[in-house]
């Protein structure tokens, strides 16, 4: 029988006596045989591999291995008989493949009148064991769960964290059950400091935090760029015609005092003696950097410094002389501002232009400064070798993009051809994706051993950042056994498109550790594999994790403008709702944290009912208030 002919029905099935399509049934019979063979096969060609994880994950590794031998076949056809025969198909078996398969298998053979035996001595588990192996290893990965909620929530910590007990048992009160700790950013003392105040601030709640300790990883980002001029800009607020509405405010202090801005828009150093002559409605005069003359009205003055207010918008730089006049109104006193930043080195790109990534100094360009090509250097030098001609390079999140047109073991002239219209500003330590490039770069970085004596210390799990190939994955373990660190758990981060490409064997290799799980790290894996693939790669990572019992980490902007603004776009909240897929989802840091914790918790608790996994519930809908006509009633026994 053919798909096209699936809505037709057989011609003997109408007849009454023949409620099956013989034809049908030993065709599929035979086909299916044929799968199950081949998932046999895979497991023999898989069987050293099988053999080096822990035996408590031996079932989840054969039934990983049988996933990608089923997976490898176009099951659509399959799926549309068994389906019309009424069957249970084969598309929620991730958990249970062997089982699921023998179990249509079964009905089959019954259907057709053939005998069946019990087969279950030779599939690693059955739909039952392998939910329950997704509970134990996400339990053992992530800690308990709580009460009505299956997924777990990740929150990243500030530096914050290491010094404010409050905040941290905010967190913890909210919802959170994973503190993540990025070793990025502070340092081993710092990040004691915050796993101690977890475990205190856990305590006090009588709950489980676990704490992930996340590698820096090889991170290949934009190097430093002469900075900018030293410039302050005063702005104030105007109304829809352009009229001021709010002026901007300027304060000034002795120099030798700290600058702090204290609410006003901009903090600035000036002559002490100077300062003394400011009052309550001096005007302090000024040619400002663009040559436009100018005014600020003092509207407080002290020992300590004074506040300017100016209703139009002002450039201040250290050659701008700010002037006031004597008592007698005829001398004029004058000060320079001191302790003006200057701003951060920029790079502004179009498409069209040009743009060198240098591996090192003496890679720059000979050319007059004038005629001198964009260039800025790459904190990973010895990728630049790696990378070929033709090949794409993306810049800041994917926000720039190009392909190299010349390379070089020091340089890469990179052609921009994506960016807006009026062009993107091109930062130093942006990240930097190579998606067609074969780069060979260890995952455990020099850094990363020192950070994982820290790790072993107080770590529950780690994150392995950029991790590509299998011996990454052994290179991580071998350092945790030789600093005692066995019990700690392992979590892949899927970051680039290799990793994706190898993620079975990933997946396998983790299955040594104590426990092991995957982070979709979304935004890198965007970048790499393009963002109009992004919701399907993350789909196979999801159906991947579930036939090796591996628990997921949704990671990556979830409520990412809650916990900066304070509120969510619409969007983010249909995405955090689909984290129900996972076993945990990741938070980032920001000001109104507490407030994307509960919102998350809410969105998960009320998803709860609905979905596991990628099977739908079917809870009872109470949005609709029809009512469901009554069950019949049963006929009654006559009286004798």
């Amino acid at each position: 029988m053919k798909p096209s002919d699936l809505n037709h029905p057989p011609a003997n099935s109408a007849d009454g006596d023949v409620p099956w399509d013989p034809a049908l049934c030993q065709d599929l019979i035979h086909r299916l045989w044929a799968l199950r063979e081949q998932l046999l096969a895979s497991e023999q060609r898989f069987a050293n591999a099988i053999a080096r994880v822990g035996p408590h994950q031996q079932p989840s590794a054969r039934n990983l291995v049988h996933y990608l031998a089923l997976r490898a076949h176009d099951l659509r056809p399959l799926q549309q008989q068994l389906a019309w025969l009424g069957l249970s198909s084969l598309g929620r078996a991730e958990s249970h493949v062997l089982a699921n398969l023998d179990k249509v298998l079964g009905i089959l053979h019954r259907l057709t009148g053939r005998p069946w035996h019990d087969r279950s001595a030779e599939e690693p588990l059955g739909s039952v064991r392998g939910h329950q192996l997704l509970q134990a290893h996400s339990q053992a990965l992530l800690g308990s769960v709580q009460r009505e909620r299956a997924v777990r929530i990740m929150v990243t910590l500030p530096s914050e964290a290491a010094t404010d007990g409050a905040l941290v048992r905010g967190l913890v009160a909210a919802g959170m059950d994973v503190a993540r700790i990025n070793c990025a950013h502070d340092n081993a003392a710092a990040w004691t400091a915050m796993a101690g105040q977890v475990r205190k601030a856990a305590r006090a709640a009588q709950r489980e935090v676990k704490i992930l300790m996340d590698l820096g990883g090889p991170k290949i980002r934009t190097g430093p760029l002469p900075p900018g001029p030293a410039v302050v800009r005063l702005k104030p607020v105007r109304d829809a015609l352009g009229f001021a509405v709010q002026p901007a405010r300027l304060r000034l202090v002795p120099e030798g005092t700290p600058v702090q801005p204290d609410g006003a828009q901009a903090c600035v150093l000036v002559d002490r003696e100077w300062l003394k002559r400011l009052r309550v409605g001096t005007q302090i005069e000024l040619i400002d950097a663009r040559g436009k003359p100018r005014r600020l009205l003092v509207v407080e003055a002290g020992s300590r410094g004074a506040l300017a207010d100016t209703l139009q918008t002002c450039y201040l730089t250290p050659d701008v002389a700010l002037t006031v006049k004597g008592t007698n109104g005829r001398k004029r006193h004058a000060t320079y501002p001191a302790g003006i930043d200057p701003l951060p080195g920029a790079l502004h790109l179009h498409r069209g232009d040009v743009l060198h990534l240098l591996g090192d100094e003496g890679a720059a360009s000979d050319a007059p400064a004038d005629e001198a090509p964009q260039q800025i250097a790459c904190t990973l030098p010895q990728v630049l070798a790696q990378v070929r001609v033709g090949e794409r390079v993306w810049l800041d999140d994917g926000r720039i993009g190009g392909v190299v047109r010349h390379a070089t073991p020091q340089r890469l002239e990179v052609a921009i051809e994506q960016a807006r219209d009026r062009g993107e500003r091109l930062l130093p330590d942006k990240g930097i994706n190579f998606p067609d490039s074969t780069l060979s770069l260890p995952a455990v970085t020099d850094q990363d051993h020192r950070d994982l004596r820290t790790v072993a210390e107080v770590a529950d799990l780690v994150g392995l950042s950029f991790v590509q190939a299998p011996g990454d994955v052994q290179q991580l373990l071998q350092t945790l056994h030789d600093l005692g660190g066995e019990r700690v758990g392992v979590v892949l981060k899927i970051e680039t498109l290799r990793g994706f490409e190898n993620l079975p064997e990933l997946m396998l290799a983790a299955m040594a550790a104590p426990s092991a799980g995957v982070m979709i790290a979304r935004g890198d894996l965007a970048v790499e594999c393009g963002y109009e693939r992004m919701a399907e790669v993350q789909e196979e990572i999801l159906w991947a994790a579930e036939a090796a019992h591996m628990p997921v980490i949704w990671a990556t902007q979830v409520l990412d403008n809650l916990a900066r603004t304070g509120l969510p776009s619409r969007a983010e909240i249909s995405d955090a709702s689909m984290g129900v897929r996972a076993e945990c989802v990741m938070l980032n840091k920001g000001p109104f944290i507490t407030n994307a914790i509960r919102t998350l918790d809410d969105i998960l608790r009320r998803m709860a009912g609905h979905q596991a996994k990628k099977a739908p519930l079917l809870r009872a809908l109470r949005a609709w208030t029809t009512t469901a006509p009554p069950p019949p009633a049963r006929p009654r026994r006559r009286a004798r």
